[in-house]
This record gives C-alpha cells, sequence and structure tokens, in this order.
C-alpha cells in the first residue's frame, strides 16, 4: 500500500492574485510529490477550483473535509509558503494531525 500524503499549504487571502499564487504553488509541489512516487492529497488543489462554483475558501467551510483527509493519510507535509505560520488553517491542520498522531513535516517549494 502507498505512503498517503496531506499537503497543507495557506491558501486564504483578500488579494485574489495571491490565492491564485498559492494553488499554482501547491499544484507544483503535489506534482513533483507524485513524481517522486508520493500519492497526496491537497486541499487547495482540489478545492481552488471549486471556489468557482460557489464553495468558500476558508477554514470554516473545509475544517470537517480536511480533518477526515488527514485521518485517511499518513502524515502531513506543511508547504512553507508566505503566510503559512499566520495561516489558521494550516495551524489547525497541524495541531489536529499532532493530536492523532501524524507526522509533521515541513518543505519549501523548491525542495
Amino acid at each position: 500500500m502507498m505512503h498517503l500524503i496531506y499537503l497543507a499549504s495557506p491558501y486564504s487571502h483578500s488579494d485574489g492574485a495571491v490565492r491564485r499564487k498559492r494553488f499554482q504553488a501547491a499544484c507544483r509541489v503535489t506534482a513533483r510529490l507524485i513524481r517522486e512516487g508520493h500519492n497526496v492529497f491537497s486541499p487547495i488543489v482540489h478545492s481552488h477550483p471549486l471556489t468557482a462554483h460557489g464553495m468558500g475558501g476558508d477554514w470554516t467551510t473545509w475544517q470537517a473535509i480536511d480533518h477526515d483527509w488527514i485521518r485517511r493519510c499518513d502524515e502531513v507535509v506543511v508547504l512553507t509558503l508566505d503566510g503559512w505560520m499566520e495561516s489558521v488553517g494550516v495551524t489547525g491542520e497541524i495541531d489536529f494531525a499532532r493530536s492523532i498522531g501524524r507526522t509533521v513535516r515541513y518543505i519549501g517549494v523548491t525542495q
């Protein structure tokens, strides 16, 4: 069975250009991890397109769904984009992952 990674990364921002930039970075890292042989779920890669169809982009919209995915994953990998430490969602994902015993590690876009 393949190791399953949950890729946490910041998303919410008042500037749509910042949200798009964060989405693109999450896509690049998700693709890289998959090419390296990992099975990856990125809530940003999955949910960003859904915001155009009425889904909210904030933590309260996605918290229950993200917790369910974290439970299914073997580890949480945090993409350390600008704003990740201030992100309510990323902080919540890290706290929840640790509370259920998941490994949490950190990577940059270029790693």
